[in-house]
Order: structure tokens, then sequence, then C-alpha cells
């Protein structure tokens, strides 16, 4: 039986279409992911996101912990988001990249990738154990939910249902507030953040708040999004996916996820997997992670597994794929063999006996101006 947000009742009655996605029973689209990609890229969209992991860890070896776990130096410091970062395993390989929200009661909440919050969990549970630390690790997934309202007019939005417009234009990207009193209940956390692309807010709080904010933002104009926008958006801007471009056979290094990490701290040997990390800068990678743009006009979609050819030698492998509305094209993310990682480089996309040209890009894959 899959999980369920505590929104799912909501959600039926906005039309959702529903598909089911590292185990949670979701909202893929509400009729259109095109329209409602492009709602999020020109106006304002609003996304549930309460399948992602909600962790909290408290005790007063918390940060000691984190930073043992992380390869980014912590600052710590409240209504600062530390992140994106990520728990590398020993051979520097993803189990996750989270974000790190350290609250003004001392505590940690770690928002985790939905596939991974078990494995997060008792990764953070072994090490405390094996150091002896002063740690409590609570799941409050299902205690709390997230709504991410992402676009341009996010802010305008957000003060037409009755939200302290000043508190929250008053943020800089990756900075939150807590305790936000709102008309639908108290809001534990709300961070100028989002994986879009786009200016935005993800907006922590009790289901029965959440839900109400969600019909609220929508009856205020907020276009409702699935996950099928939330992938073509993040693919638009090159952000890895836990799963497709990271994973355990993968570090930072070869993700060319330089946001995760503190080249110093990497250096030094100072967190698990730093030491395997630095050693594959040094010694240079065999493939690295690009972007993959077919050409406008072709009806083909880049997937999982399609090969990418330069003549009739494979180069490297696509990791995913969307339709991205901003370019009208197929796009994609791949890993190359190092010697060919070469932004511009004409290739083919191979799925079976089928061949498209496509041509090898860097991040992002559209202008984003003065988007975050």
């Amino acid at each position: 039986m899959p999980l369920r947000s505590p929104l799912y009742q909501l959600h039926r009655e906005l039309g959702a279409v529903f598909t089911v996605f590292a185990g949670w029973e979701h909202p893929v689209d509400y009729g259109s992911v095109v329209e409602e990609h492009l709602a999020v890229r020109k106006r304002v969209g609003v996304f549930d996101l309460s399948h992602l992991g909600r962790i909290i860890i408290s005790g007063s070896d918390a940060k000691e912990l984190l930073e043992k776990l992380v390869p980014r130096r912590l600052a710590g410091k409240p209504g600062v988001v530390d992140g994106p970062t990520a728990f590398l395993d020993e051979k520097g390989g993803f189990i996750d990249d989270v974000l790190l929200y350290p609250l003004s009661n001392g505590e940690w909440m770690i928002v985790a990738n939905a596939a991974s919050r078990e494995k997060d969990i008792a990764w953070l549970q072994q090490w405390a154990r094996r150091l002896g630390l002063d740690v409590e690790i609570r799941d409050e997934t299902f205690s709390m939910a997230l709504v991410a309202v992402q676009g341009p007019e996010s802010l305008r939005v957000l003060g037409r249902v009755g939200l302290d417009v000043a508190t929250l234009e008053s943020l800089k990207r990756m900075e939150f507030v807590e305790n936000l009193d709102s008309p639908f209940g108290k809001l534990r956390v709300v961070s100028r953040s989002g994986w879009t692309g786009e200016d935005g807010f993800e907006i922590y709080a009790d289901p029965d708040t959440s839900a109400k904010l969600f019909r609220a933002l929508v009856e205020a104009g907020a276009r409702p999004c699935g996950l099928g926008a939330r992938d073509s958006l993040r693919m638009e801007v090159g952000f890895p996916l836990i799963g497709d471009e990271l994973g355990p056979d993968v570090t930072p290094i070869e993700a060319r996820y330089w946001l995760v990490l503190d080249m110093g701290k990497v250096a030094s040997g100072e967190c698990v997997g730093c030491d395997a990390v630095w050693r594959r800068l040094l010694e240079g990678v065999s493939r690295v992670r690009l972007g993959v743009k077919l050409g406008k006009g072709v009806r083909l979609v880049p997937r999982k597994g399609d090969k990418i050819l330069v003549g009739d030698v494979e180069i490297g492998r696509v990791t995913s794929g969307a339709y991205s509305p901003i370019l009208e094209r197929g796009i994609g993310q791949a890993y190359i063999d190092a010697g060919h990682a070469l932004p511009g480089l004409e290739v083919v996309v191979e799925r079976g006996k089928k061949r498209v040209k496509a041509k090898l890009v860097d991040f992002p894959l559209i202008k984003l101006g003065g988007r975050g």
C-alpha cells in the first residue's frame, strides 16, 4: 500500500492524476504538465512536497554528527539553510543530497529525498552509535506537510492569502523564518528556496494548516502542479536527482555537483567520504554529467538508458529526460566519457533502432536571469 500525503483528498478534489513515486501515491499532474511548468516559469505554481523526508536531530552533539557526515562546513546559524549538501558513503558515493535547517531551539531539520529517507535515518543512527554522540533522531515526515510556492509571482500570491509579505520579502535566498503567523495557523518554517530555478518559498506546517494554505493559494490564482512539472523544471536548470544522476557509484566530482562541497573540508578529510572525493578530484574521473538537448521538432524525449553516440561509438548514457516547454524540445542529463565531455559536441541519441541528432550542453539549459 503506497503512502499518501495528508493533502491527498484535496488533490483528488482538484482533479489530480496520481502516480506512485518512491513509495508515495502522489499527483503527477492536474491535467497538463506543460501548462503547470509554464505557470511556474511565468506566474506562480504550488506543489505538495510532503513526500520529502523531514528528520529532526536534537541533542548536544547534533551539529558534531552532521559535520562528520556532510562535505560542507556548517554555519549552524538559525535562519540560514546549510545546503544543499550530501550524505556520502566511505567511497564518496551519494547516499542522499539534503538541506539542513539549524532551528532556533538548537535542533536541526534535515529535508531528504523520499527514496532515501529511511537510508538517511539508518546512516545517522549508525554514525551516532559509532561516535558515541548525544543525539536524538526523530522522523517527522508524517507529522508535518510541505507546500512549495514557486514562480515570479510567489510573493504576490502569498500576500493575497494573508501572509506577512514584508517578512517574506526580507528573506534572501536560502534564508528562513520560524513560527510565522498565518490565517490558517502557525507556519513552522518558511524558507526562500526551491528546486525550480525560480523565486519561491517552501512552507512547513502541520497537515491541517497546510491543506488550508494549499486550497487558499489555488483559489488566489496559484496553479496546482505535480511531479511531472517539478521534474521538467529541474531538468531545464540542470539539477540532479537521487536515483537518476546521483547514487552510490557517483561522487560529487563526476556529478559536477559543486554546491554540496566545501573544498577545504574535503581536502582536510574531515567528513565521511571526503578522502575518497579528494582522491577522485586529484586522479581525475572517467565520466562527467552534462546536459543533452535534442533538435526542435524532434519527436523524442530522452529517457534513462538511452545511448549517446558519436558516430557508432557509445560515449555515454542518458540518466533522465523531459520535454522542455521553454526550449520546445526534449532535453535530458547524461554521464559522458570524460574525453568526449565537450559542450557543443554534436551527438546522436539512440533508443532501440531509433536515432536522433542532439547536442551536449552545459547547465543550466535555459537562461535564468535573476531567478534563484
